[in-house]
């Protein structure tokens, strides 16, 4: 079975993401919303979160599995790039970055949905 291109970049993101998650979970912190409570758990159980979809998309076998786990992960990851409008108020480049990486989630989004209903 041929590896679809969808799965080896959305893989290759996810898979690297994680692992900067996992090492620099500072730099994410402050992209989680205070009322999720510790950031510090959520950044690095999505870290953790990010690698085994990555993984699942690696595998022919466990490649839909990790279209769906990628499709939950981008959509759950909504939340925090709203907070970034709400942290970056008065801030140009972080608000320049917000209002680039939200609809950034949609094609990336559809790009998961083709390889979780790939057959």
């Amino acid at each position: 079975m041929r590896k679809p291109a969808d799965a080896t970049w959305l893989g290759a993101l996810l898979g690297g993401s994680g692992v900067l998650h996992l090492v620099r979970p500072r730099t994410y912190e402050w992209l989680v919303p205070p009322e999720l409570g510790d950031a510090r758990a959520w950044v690095l159980a999505s870290g953790v979160a990010e690698i085994g979809a990555a993984a699942l998309l690696a595998a022919p076998a466990t490649r839909r599995a990790g279209g769906w786990a990628a499709v939950a992960l981008l959509l759950a990851f909504v939340p925090a790039h709203l907070h970034m409008f709400r942290v970056a108020k008065g801030k140009p480049v972080p608000l320049a970055i917000a209002t680039v990486r939200l609809p950034l989630q949609v094609p990336m989004v559809a790009a998961a949905l083709r390889v979780a209903r790939s057959r």
